[in-house]
């Protein structure tokens, strides 16, 4: 779910619309269901019977203006740290039409493009993955690295057609870091894989998001499955369905880091 665990099955006409789409889209190799767990719900995590000392440690940083200009433009920009790994960037455009990108970006073996389904809704999405040596995003928090060297020419192709009248590399401040405890594994009694990730921001309760992933063609039934699956074990979607990203950005930019 890079947007739906969703736990509840969209109306008839949500339903028709997500098929079209699903249908025009024939290069989506991936639906990403997702689902927030609220935090009255928080200990029915325990009947998945997911170990998370099994987890895996990142660190998250978006970039940015002070006033979300990319993220209000549909742009992000991400640069991640993960433990025992490179670190990793990545440039995406959510909203996305992809058969509006130039064919170069459309022909890119890192070009990867998913429909994320949430609660009530679903946002086709394009993004451009790169690797960097372990310490680098560390570098460009630093000033040692500009963010424009940190991401890779493709990357930086994607975005510049959209990116906003009088933004430049040099406008983009880091917003973050945040800590995300990831956790991947097939829960008990289940037979799809699911991630579950730990967002921790300062001060906040976690935000915990459930997800799992379907071809287009087992979108419905997989998205049925895990509904009856996880509200059988008292996890439901309820109340605002916060995407994560839109969360990072809009807590760090409230909260900036103080000068060194």
């Amino acid at each position: 779910m890079n947007s739906t665990a969703v736990a509840t099955t969209p109306e008839a006409g949500e339903r028709k619309e997500l098929r079209d789409v699903l249908t025009k889209l024939g290069d989506v190799a991936k639906v990403e269901l997702k689902l927030n767990v609220p935090a009255e719900q928080r200990m029915s995590l325990r009947r998945l019977r997911i170990d998370p000392l099994q987890g895996r440690l990142r660190e998250v940083v978006f970039f940015d203006t002070p006033e979300l200009t990319l993220f209000k433009a549909g742009i992000a920009i991400r640069g991640r740290r993960t433990q025992n790994k490179d670190d990793d960037t990545v440039a995406k455009l959510r909203p996305c039409v992809p058969a509006e990108l130039p064919p170069a970006l459309r022909d890119s073996p890192n070009l990867k493009v998913e429909i994320d389904v949430s609660r009530r809704s679903h946002v086709v999405s394009a993004s451009l993955k790169g690797k960097r040596p372990a310490g680098t995003l560390t570098d460009v928090l630093a000033g040692a690295v500009s963010l424009e060297n940190f991401l890779s020419s493709e990357q930086r192709s994607l975005v510049s057609n959209r990116m906003p009248a009088g933004v430049g590399w040099a406008d983009l401040v880091p917003l973050g870091p945040t800590y995300v405890v990831v956790v991947k594994a097939v829960p008990e009694g289940s037979d799809h894989k699911m991630t579950v990730e730990v967002w921790h921001f300062p001060g906040q309760v976690p935000l915990v998001e459930l997800s799992t992933k379907a071809l287009p063609s087992d979108v419905f039934p997989v998205q049925k499955e895990m509904a009856e699956y996880l509200e059988a074990r008292g996890l439901r979607a309820t109340g605002e369905q916060e995407p994560k990203t839109r969360k990072a950005l809009q807590f760090f930019a409230t909260h900036p880091a103080e000068p060194a």
